[in-house]
């Protein structure tokens, strides 16, 4: 009965823990999301062109994300690349929810159950063409496309925006297409 009490009591503790986690702030210091979003124009194919490396993204190029409106009106997002050292495609499957106001380019994406990570779109052309997106910290950051390339003064002004908040941009990896 005591091993029980013992197993309970540390399930609740790391449920405590990780709500904890998953509650702290998704967005890092100083970064404003966008304001009147419009989540049907953001749906569609969106090009790679820059980010900050992570392990599930490591080694691939030809990165491309694709979203797509759920029956439940939650977004599926297909996230695919090329593994250039595997010499193999890969692809993701998960799901993003509006993390705010509907009309705030604030969301939060998983690939892993209930786990979610923000997603935060802190730079929007008026077209949907091109986005700034930041993750949960400095350690996650994408420029998007929907084209394979990026006009050069969008990349200026997104990567200015980004050092200014502190990240790296220096690291980023610049994404091969073709």
């Amino acid at each position: 009965m005591k091993n029980k009490i013992r197993v309970l009591g540390s399930l609740t503790l790391l449920s405590a823990s990780l709500l904890v986690m998953n509650s702290c702030s998704s967005i890092p210091k100083g970064a404003v999301v966008i304001q009147d979003f419009d989540q049907d124009k953001y749906l569609g194919n969106w090009y790679e062109i820059a980010r900050l490396d992570f392990i599930f993204e490591k080694n691939l190029n030809n990165t491309t994300a694709e979203y797509s409106l759920n029956e439940d009106g939650t977004i599926k997002v297909v996230n695919r690349g090329y593994n250039y050292i595997k010499n193999k495609d890969v692809a993701s499957t998960g799901k993003v929810k509006l993390a705010g106001d509907s009309k705030e380019g604030k969301l939060k994406v998983s690939f892993f159950g209930p786990f979610y990570s923000g997603y935060n779109i802190i730079g929007l052309d008026s077209d949907y063409k091109y986005a700034l997106v930041a993750g949960k910290s400095l350690k996650y950051l994408w420029l998007l496309s929907r084209d394979k390339t990026m006009p050069q003064e969008v990349k200026e002004a997104y990567l200015k925006t980004a050092k200014d908040l502190g990240y790296k941009t220096s690291e980023l990896i610049w994404v091969k297409h073709n």
